[in-house]
């Protein structure tokens, strides 16, 4: 059955439409359910490695999991009624629907993620006067890592502890960064602004 899942996933001679594929794909996998444990995360990762692989998508930014568990009862129906009656038309129809909805709510959150970006270098960060340059720099590496201390700031920026320290106390005074531990030492901070973006 799993090989009936990969010749069906790999096979080009029939032509079905990506997104109609994988809503196949997902709902194949979730019917053999090939592991003792991990099927659910490992079908929802299926869907956004293989739109990555066909180029559907140029990053992995399209994450169906949140559509799913709100719609928990009606996925779960969807996918037994196609099992029940082979009619794969409901669940397809389900899938896309959760296809629009993500993609636009993750249109929304990279337009939120641009406003944010556009304050932070425009009002914010100037005022950080000839520590601008490095702010910068550690600004950019927070969209990847958006919690951070002060020895990964020095590692980054290449300068020693005491700068990199200061700037993130800049940072911080700015409300650009949050400390969140209240330890004294080893303190970690997080980039609040960004993070709430994706939870909202």
């Amino acid at each position: 059955m799993i090989s009936d899942f990969e010749k069906f996933m790999n096979d080009e001679v029939i032509s079905v439409p990506h997104l109609i594929r994988i809503a196949i794909l997902h709902y194949q996998f979730e019917t053999i359910h090939p592991f003792l444990d991990g099927n659910g995360r490992m079908g929802r990762l299926l869907i956004t490695l293989y739109l990555v692989d066909k180029e559907l998508l140029a990053k992995p930014s399209l994450y169906l999991s949140d559509f799913f568990e709100r719609n928990k009862g009606y996925y779960y129906d969807s996918l037994t009624i196609t099992r029940q009656t082979n009619n794969l038309r409901q669940w397809i129809d389900f899938f896309l629907e959760g296809v629009i909805e993500t993609s636009k709510n993750s249109i929304g959150v990279f337009q939120e993620i641009l406003l944010l970006k556009s304050k932070l270098e425009n009002e914010l960060l100037p005022k950080l006067g000839l520590r601008l340059e490095k702010g910068s720099e550690l600004l950019r590496h927070l969209y990847r890592r958006p919690i951070i201390n002060a020895n990964y700031a020095q590692k980054i920026l290449n300068t020693s502890l005491s700068t990199a320290s200061r700037l993130v106390k800049d940072m911080e005074s700015l409300g650009i960064l949050r400390e969140y531990t209240g330890y004294g030492r080893n303190r970690r901070y997080i980039f609040d602004d960004y993070l709430k973006l994706f939870s909202d």
